[in-house]
């Protein structure tokens, strides 16, 4: 037996040709690697019995100071907690400026039909709802003899339907009235607090004000005013969360700031709403100062030391959404939480960046903010007196495509760019990519927005997840383990595009012992919260990876996980190419292997030669199998490594062949 050992680099490139790319990985899903050797990655399992409404955007873990864990979940309709196994929703009521919430009393209720479940709700004044909001019903009362009841519609959701005029909107009630209701009965409509849309889109002049339209030529267009697809992009509803202590703080893009507070303890907290943090934090001690937050800023975190407020994105003067500035930054001071005009005696203050159009990104450095606009990096660190903060561009042509296209591990910031993938450790690097043209060739950039980054610290991984040219969310993905740079110049990265895997959220294993995403499908009808007459919002799974080996869905049902990876040809004699060779029988050479897998060997005379001389159908192998005869000749072979059945697992080590030396012809 003249047995040949073929070593395939670790990492999938898809740059080079077929003859630059010689015993190389070339594709795969639902596979990373692991020293230096492909396996298949870990399973995951439904944290929920119920499904959410709408697209999650983002996921927020933190501690309150009895070591109880909080999960924050936005959609693009709900900002809910996970608590214990169990989700809560804490959305806020819609509100002015001010705080005061938005209700609507005395509004009456009519059928015009007893063959549908269609109802008309006509308030006293106009309502400003539209199409695709929820509304919350509360203190209603209904005439008798309709085959309605109060309880239909007490203290439940319903999303508005349509808006006959500026003082009625319908819904779909929960049963079908058996007399028709010209008008009747008085209730009240709460309005849950508008978020956003659920993708990034073209749009037209009537939705900018609400979702954030940017007009890229400088004039506004009309209301209700069709504008060009090249001019007003609608950024998807997204959120941006961090803590003070106990307390949560959430900010809409382009929208208000809320707050949550844990320390009233779980049995009331869970029955408070989120607010904005006029009404929920306590009044700034220094006399004169502001009370409240801005009214619209794009994202709000906390630095990390110094526990300062910080808005980017947001108003130079606050109260008033009409001065938002996309550059402008501004903060509180230190402690002073609502307390954002500077004076001799605290370290509010203000910045407006320079380079970009807008700010797309922040998040918490090791020992600086981070702030990404759309072409440029800063820093932002504590200075002290008499400026507070001091920022620096550190880098330019390097700008976020998206608010969560970015993520930091060990003082290393990771992120995507229109351009490229890039890494700040002090210094501004390009990251260089064996799979840059495979993502940037098909990938629909006017959706950064929608990009999700995430850090699985067990395995040393980054994962970008991206929407594909002509998908309207993420249905692709692109991993870089920075743990394991491989033995090519251009790193460790590895692609996939099955869509069991495809995520929206991601929050890395820190406060929960095992990774937690969310995976989003718009076909479907989300259970929690419960939305009467919901139409069109779709539905998301929480989800906890690294569990098991396939998919766990929230019925309890399994979803086989599939896996695969598949090299460029190799040399059956490395030292020797141009050699033809007899392959007889190759040897598995699996590190571990659950259940079966299967291997398929295609020879071929020249590496880049389109279809195999000889195709040499999948072999099924186990635990058990020591070896697998056959009868191959050629110059080159490819691999594939795969399973379909549930249960299975493998990581697969360097592949063994048996060849002796066959002629030149």
């Amino acid at each position: 037996m003249a047995l040949t050992t073929i070593k395939i680099f670790p990492g999938v490139d898809k740059q080079d040709t077929n003859v630059g790319a010689l015993a190389r990985w070339t594709d795969s899903d639902n596979a990373r690697f692991r020293y230096g050797t492909p396996e298949k990655v870990g399973g995951w399992s439904s944290l929920l019995t119920d499904t959410l409404v709408g697209a999650a955007r983002k996921l927020f873990a933190f501690v309150d100071l009895e070591g109880n864990r909080y999960t924050a979940l936005g959609t693009d309709k709900f900002l809910l907690i996970y608590f214990e196994g169990q989700i809560y929703d804490i959305t806020p009521y819609r509100s002015d400026d001010n705080g005061v919430v938005t209700t609507f009393t005395g509004a009456t209720l009519a059928t015009n039909s007893t063959s549908a479940k269609t109802c008309t709700i006509t308030t006293s004044g106009v309502h400003s709802l539209e199409v695709g909001d929820i509304i919350q019903l509360d203190a209603v009362t209904l005439p008798s003899g309709t085959g309605l009841n109060a309880s239909d519609f007490e203290d439940k959701l319903f999303q508005v339907l349509t808006i006959p005029t500026t003082t009625t909107f319908t819904i779909d009630s929960l049963n079908q009235a058996t007399a028709v209701i010209s008008t009747g009965g008085s209730m009240t409509v709460k309005p849950y607090e508008r978020i956003g849309p659920v993708e990034q889109t073209y749009g037209y002049g009537w939705g900018v004000p609400q979702f954030g339209g940017t007009v890229s030529s400088g004039a506004q267009t009309g209301w209700g005013i069709a504008a060009s697809a090249s001019s007003v992009t609608l950024e998807p509803g997204l959120w941006s969360f961090s803590n003070f202590g106990q307390v949560l703080i959430a900010t809409i893009l382009n929208g208000k700031t809320f707050t949550w507070d844990t320390s009233v303890g779980a049995s009331t907290a869970f029955t408070t709403r989120a607010s904005t943090t006029t009404t929920n934090f306590v009044t700034a001690l220094v006399a004169g100062t502001d009370l409240g937050n801005p009214t619209a800023s794009r994202i709000t975190l906390i630095s990390p030391t110094t526990r300062h407020v910080i808005h980017c994105g947001t108003e130079t003067t606050i109260g008033d959404d009409s001065t938002q500035d996309d550059m402008f930054i501004r903060f509180s001071t230190q402690e002073g939480l609502n307390e954002y005009t500077p004076t001799a005696i605290n370290t509010a203050g203000s910045q407006r960046l320079q380079d970009g159009t807008k700010i797309v990104g922040a998040l918490k450095g090791k020992e600086n903010i981070l702030i990404w606009t759309d072409n440029a990096l800063y820093t932002m660190k504590f200075v002290g007196a008499p400026f507070t903060f001091g920022f620096e561009q550190v880098g330019t042509n390097c700008g976020l495509i998206g608010q969560n296209a970015c993520c930091e591990i060990d003082g290393v910031a990771y992120w995507m760019s229109n351009n490229g993938f890039f890494a700040f450790d002090g210094t501004v690097n390009s990251l260089p990519c064996s799979v840059e043209d495979y993502v940037y060739d098909d990938f629909d950039t006017t959706k950064g927005q929608q990009v999700c980054a995430g850090i699985n610290n067990l395995f040393t991984e980054v994962v970008w997840y991206y929407p594909s040219s002509g998908s309207s969310f993420n249905d692709r993905y692109v991993v870089f383990n920075y743990g394991e740079s491989g033995e090519l110049p251009m790193g460790n990265w590895y692609t996939g595009v099955n869509t069991n895997s495809i995520r929206t959220t991601w929050l890395d294993s820190l406060v929960y012992p095992k990774p937690f995403a969310t995976a989003y499908t718009s076909s479907a009808t989300g259970s929690f919260p419960q939305v009467i007459g919901q139409t069109g919002l779709g539905s998301t799974t929480l989800f906890q990876h690294e569990t098991g080996t396939d998919q766990v869905n929230a019925d309890g049902t399994t979803t086989i996980l599939t896996s695969f990876i598949e090299s460029y040809s190799f040399a059956l004699q490395q030292d020797a190419p141009e050699q033809f060779l007899s392959m007889r029988r190759f040897l598995p050479n699996f590190k571990a292997i659950t259940g079966n897998a299967k291997i398929t060997i295609s020879v071929k005379n020249f590496p880049s030669q389109t279809s195999a001389a000889t195709a040499l159908s999948p072999f099924t192998v186990d635990a058990n199998t020591t070896k697998k005869d056959t009868r191959a000749r050629g110059r080159y072979a490819s691999l594939r490594v795969e399973n379909d059945g549930a249960g299975e697992s493998w990581r697969f080590g360097p592949f063994q062949v048996d060849v002796q030396p066959d002629g030149r012809r």
